[in-house]
């Protein structure tokens, strides 16, 4: 035998280890290869909704007409004064073309008014998403132009931001007051 085998080197302890991994990471997995296995494929379309520094992603996706917000049910939505903007996609376009329809919102960020906002974009987003892959463009072009008209900030997101203090003065545009005498 070479001496190379017989000694203990510390490449040696390695391809031990190598030997002694779980049988599923040494081959591919079964569930995968299977076609039987493999879950059907959903008709679901992602969008999202901004409002300065609020964020909110809808995923919607074939269903029974279910719209949740962070888990919870609509009429669940604080603050209950501004609960009706996140209802107007809805009336606007009619609760039948939410009927077909499951709709879950997770927001981050902002304040409660800006996620508010940002729900409200990110569900009207994503039924005109769902209507232009899964039904016919036609049904698109007709909830998109009823939500345009209603309110435009439906389906395009408020650029505005607020602009960042400069020096010699208290704020963004406003100077200190100047003296003279």
């Amino acid at each position: 035998m070479p001496a190379s085998e017989t000694s203990n080197t510390p490449s040696r302890p390695r391809l031990d280890r190598l030997a002694r991994r779980p049988l599923l990471l040494q081959q591919p997995d079964a569930r995968k290869s299977n076609p039987a296995n493999m879950s059907t494929t959903t008709q679901s379309v992602q969008c999202f909704g901004k409002k300065r520094t609020a964020t909110a992603v809808a995923h919607c996706k074939a269903g029974k007409g279910l719209v949740k917000v962070n888990g919870r049910p609509l009429n669940l939505v604080q603050p209950e004064i501004l609960r009706f903007k996140v209802y107007e996609p809805l009336l606007v376009v009619g609760l039948d073309k939410f009927a077909n329809v499951d709709i879950r919102v997770r927001v981050t960020g902002g304040g409660h008014t800006s996620q508010i906002y940002a729900i409200r974009q990110a569900i009207a987003k994503s039924l005109i998403a769902y209507y232009q892959k899964y039904v016919d463009e036609h049904s698109k072009n007709m909830l998109k132009q009823a939500l345009v008209q209603f309110d435009r900030t439906l389906l395009v997101a408020d650029n505005r931001r607020c602009e960042p203090k400069k020096f010699g003065g208290p704020g963004a545009r406003a100077r200190f007051q100047k003296s003279y005498r």
